[in-house]
């Protein structure tokens, strides 16, 4: 007696390593996220704009227009075919890395301590996202032809050489962002580097050697700022009564938040620390708002959507047999939850206090569109599995 699909297909734990589930499971979790994230933009940011004589609604509007500009621009990129990305990728390098130089010009616009904004029309646009946007799509195409140079080097250097343009051109976007003196996002640039350089074979010792160098680096530049430096100790060691009004009001008052929403929350629009007295609440610190008024459940259950979220990508990474494809998801899944999980620990007190925005929930234009962009090029990608290519046919 034959099974009917309905039988053949898994069910209970063993869905998780249905490519279709991991498919729609991923569509499901960036859409969930997004959604998620413009009701709690507009929960934790209309106090203070209404304070500042603004609509209530004045974010969560700009963040519905940046979320459906970014599930466009996302749906534009899951269409477009892989080997429009292997070749323009290098295109979309060049492009981030003339926008991050603009920043250094009179366009350049400063926040927070950081000049990694330029402005245009009173409209601000971060260029380290088309960064990342643009590493995930170039770096798999640079070090496959770089490890294919390498193995048929005979000479260190012509081992060298064959590194040599992929890692000058991802160490310059690096450079770049550190210019702006952007560390958060910097952090975010080499975890995708180290991760995409060691999947595509780089040798061992050499990625040792640039890890300790990377850390000489970041060591010295936080010694080279006192406010760095600041954020760091405060981070690692008791604030002073002086510091609880200073380098410590933010970490701590994310703190009150999250230990204010118990288990299951003050409810939405319920928050205390929305009212001034949380800085950026509605962006880098939006997840102490989350855990203050949906408390511990809601917390987990963002956490538990990008574990999904991962998974998804892992998984489908695995799956597929074009190189190029499995090495992009990965870099793209360091991207969007490495990045989550960062911002998680700035705000719970693991990291020190760095610019890093929530994907997919924290408010900012530039974020959002490049996120779901980027999911989107992650659904193409996924599309090349036969199961998926043939159940997405059907549609």
């Amino acid at each position: 007696m034959r099974m009917t699909d309905a039988e053949r297909r898994p069910s209970g734990p063993q869905s998780l390593l249905n490519p279709l589930w991991c498919y729609h499971g991923f569509r499901m979790s960036v859409l969930g996220l997004s959604v998620f994230g413009v009701i709690m933009v507009f929960s934790s940011s209309a106090v203070s704009a209404a304070s500042s004589g603004k609509s209530p609604f004045t974010e969560s509007l700009s963040q519905v227009m940046f979320c459906v500009l970014g599930l466009v621009f996302g749906f534009i990129c899951s269409m477009l075919p892989v080997r429009l990305y292997r070749r323009w990728g290098f295109a979309a390098v060049v492009v981030a890395m003339f926008l991050q130089l603009l920043t250094f010009t009179p366009l350049g616009v400063g926040q927070y301590g950081n000049n990694g904004w330029i402005g245009v029309g009173g409209v601000t646009i971060q260029p380290a996202e088309f960064v990342k946007f643009a590493l995930c799509i170039w770096l798999p195409t640079a070090l496959i032809i770089a490890k294919r140079k390498y193995d048929r080097a005979r000479t260190f250097k012509e081992q060298l050489k064959a590194y040599s343009a992929a890692g000058g051109v991802y160490g310059a976007c690096l450079l770049l962002i550190l210019g702006g003196k952007d560390l958060g996002t910097a952090m975010i640039i080499v975890f995708i580097g180290v991760v995409a350089f060691l999947i595509a074979g780089f040798p061992g010792k050499w990625m040792a050697a640039l890890v300790a160098v990377m850390a000489v680096m970041v060591v010295a530049l936080i010694a080279s700022s006192p406010n760095r430096r600041q954020r760091v100790l405060a981070a690692y060691s008791e604030c002073s009564a002086a510091d609880a009004q200073g380098i410590c009001f933010q970490s701590m008052h994310a703190r009150y938040a999250i230990a204010s929403g118990g288990l299951l929350g003050l409810g939405l629009g319920n928050s205390r620390e929305k009212w001034n007295y949380l800085p950026a609440a509605h962006n880098d610190f939006i997840f102490a708002i989350i855990g203050e008024e949906t408390g511990f459940l809601g917390c987990a259950m963002v956490i538990l959507i990008f574990v999904i979220l991962g998974w998804c990508l892992l998984f489908s990474a695995l799956q597929l047999k074009d190189r190029y494809s499995s090495m992009a998801l990965m870099c793209i899944l360091v991207w969007l939850v490495g990045q989550a999980m960062v911002n998680i620990g700035v705000v719970v007190g693991i990291f020190p206090v760095f610019g890093v925005p929530m994907p997919f929930i924290s408010a900012g234009g530039s974020s959002m569109i490049m996120c779901l962009g980027i999911s989107g090029v992650a659904m193409r990608l996924m599309r090349q599995q036969e199961q998926i290519k043939a159940d997405v046919s059907k549609l």
